[in-house]
Order: structure tokens, then C-alpha cells, then sequence
């Protein structure tokens, strides 16, 4: 990478978080809410990757990380009556709680049969939230009260109901997550990783711990995961068994894959490129997942690496 990459690299992740700010003021209101939402998966897509792209452990029971988040903020108000701010700060520790946990059981393991832990750890997950029923919802879901996801700071008060408020709160959040992670794989210890996923035998003959790097991957992964879970909850005011399920581990794997792995970016051009594709020919045709099918065989056709892999392969090697 040239000496320039770094001011091109952080360049390029502005530029992209003022084109959402700006596109917040031409957007339609359909389209407003569609991309605030895009924005809170594309967090939960960049968490996946963290773990996916750069570690290059496929896990299928991340949707487990997305629901802890989810049902620990939401549960918090719902059930406790806490406010945002601690409801969202609850999300978050569950997710990172529960990450550490599985990690020290999963990491155990390698290669696919990683992939079938984490699945079950997920399915258990998953069913869980159907046996508690009572405090859950189980199938049905339930949904945060609309007063109660307001931040009030006195004389002011932020309603995240507002298409406004939740568009700049999903940008902050996806922002913040976005230059944190171009933070980490520049970092030595984003090097490490990488390390690890092309060689995992050199990378402790070198002398580093592998498995504690793995486990620190696992965590900072599962907890980007629970904020964006969490952010779902508040910004949407619905928790779901259905985001805890195991095809909920499976999109962001595609989302991943679409953008490119091993991307900072990859994961938000993913998930626009699915959600607009589905939203664009669900319009015109009840076959609209033909056309998405076939939309993603040209993609892997044509670009192998993902949108943003192969752009870097071929063209821009200085992107992160």
C-alpha cells in the first residue's frame, strides 16, 4: 500500500458519511426510512465481516449477537422501564457478554465445524426466546413503546419515532462503527488478524497469541453486532424472534459477500444493492426473487471478490 493509501483511505470514509448526510435532505420519505434502516444492517453486516473477512471464521449463528442487542435494549424498556440511553448501553453488554462466552466454547473448534457450533449456539438461542414467551413475546414479537423512545435532555427531547431524528441517529451510528473498523484492520492488531486467516501456524510461530486474537475478534464482532440489534430495537420499536433465526445469520454472510470481504465498505454497498434490488422488482413482479437470483450469478460472475473486492483487485489496491 503507497504512503498515500491512509489519507485516501479516511478520504474516501467521509466522503461517504457526508453523501448520506446529504442524500438525508434529497431522499424521498419512503426512501429516507428505507436507507435509515439499511444503515442500522449495514452495522450488523461490518460486525459479521469483522469476524468473516478479516479473521476468515465463517460463523452462521451471528443473528444470536443481532438478537441479544435487539432483545436486550428492547426488553429493557418493555419490561424494566429503563430509558434509552441505558436500554441501548444493555444491549450492547448483552451482546458482548455473550460473545465472550461463546467464543471461549466455539474457538475450540476450526473450520467447519466452527460454522456448526456457532449454528447451534444460534438455534439455542433462538429457541429460547420461544420458550420464555411471557417475557419475550415469542413468535409474535412485541413492540417499544413509542413514548418511551424518547432521549429527553430537559428543555430538549429527541423522538427516535421522527424520520429526522432516526435517519441522523442511524448515520451517527453507522459512522461511528465505519471509522472504528477502518481504525482496527490499519492497526497492528488488524494486521494480526489478517495474519491469521492467510496462515494461522507462522502467525503463533512469530509469536503471537492466536487464539486471544481470535477471541478479541469474536467479541468486538458479536458486540458491533448487539449495536446494531439494539439501534434496530429503539429506531424501529420492534423485537422479533425472527432476526435471532438462523437465515438472520445467513444475510449478512451475503451482504458480505456481495460488497466484498475483507472491506471496510464492502458491507453497506451490499446491503443497499440487496435491499434496493429486492425493493426495485418486488414492484414489478411477484418473481422478484428470480431476478434477484439472477442478478446475484452476473455478480459472482463478474465480480468473484464482491463489488468492492474486485474493484480493489483490479483497479484501487490502496483500498482498506
Amino acid at each position: 500500500m503507497s504512503e498515500a493509501s491512509p489519507a485516501k483511505a479516511y478520504a474516501l470514509h467521509l466522503g461517504v458519511i457526508a453523501l448520506l448526510f446529504v442524500l438525508s435532505f434529497v431522499l424521498p420519505e419512503y426512501y429516507h426510512g428505507l436507507l435509515a434502516r439499511i444503515m442500522v444492517l449495514a452495522v450488523f453486516a461490518m460486525g459479521y465481516n469483522m469476524l468473516f473477512g478479516y479473521v476468515g471464521l465463517l460463523s452462521l449463528g451471528h443473528a444470536m449477537f443481532f438478537g441479544a442487542g435487539l432483545y436486550g435494549a428492547g426488553l429493557a424498556i418493555i419490561q424494566l422501564g429503563w430509558g434509552v440511553p441505558a436500554a441501548f448501553a444493555a444491549g450492547i453488554a448483552c451482546g458482548a457478554v455473550l460473545s465472550l462466552i461463546i467464543g471461549l466454547l466455539a474457538l475450540r473448534t476450526t473450520g467447519v465445524a466452527f460454522m456448526i457450533v456457532t449454528m447451534m449456539f444460534a438455534q439455542v438461542f433462538y429457541l429460547l426466546i420461544l420458550y420464555f414467551a411471557n417475557w419475550t413475546g415469542g413468535d409474535q414479537g412485541q413492540v417499544v413503546p413509542q413514548p418511551a423512545r424518547v432521549l429527553d435532555f430537559g428543555a430538549t427531547a429527541l423522538d427516535l419515532t421522527n424520520p429526522t431524528v432516526r435517519y441522523m441517529t442511524a448515520l451517527a451510528l453507522f459512522s461511528f462503527v465505519l471509522l472504528v473498523t477502518l481504525a482496527i484492520v490499519r492497526s497492528r492488531y488488524g494486521r494480526v488478524l489478517v495474519g491469521i486467516r492467510e496462515n494461522e501456524e507462522r502467525t503463533k510461530m512469530l509469536g503471537y497469541d492466536t487464539f486471544s486474537n481470535k477471541l478479541m475478534a469474536v467479541v468486538v464482532s458479536g458486540t458491533i453486532c448487539a449495536a446494531s440489534g439494539a439501534a434496530y430495537a429503539l429506531l424501529f420499536g420492534y423485537v422479533g424472534s425472527s432476526f435471532a433465526s438462523v437465515q438472520y445469520s445467513i444475510l449478512p454472510l451475503l451482504w458480505v459477500l456481495l460488497g466484498g470481504a475483507a472491506t471496510t465498505i464492502g458491507p453497506l454497498i451490499g446491503t443497499v444493492f440487496m435491499y434496493y434490488v429486492i425493493d426495485v422488482t418486488s414492484g414489478y413482479t411477484s418473481a422478484y426473487l428470480l431476478i434477484v437470483g439472477i442478478a446475484l450469478i452476473l455478480l459472482v460472475l463478474f465480480f468473484p471478490k464482491g463489488i468492492l473486492g474486485t474493484i480493489r483487485q483490479r483497479w484501487l489496491g490502496w483500498l482498506p
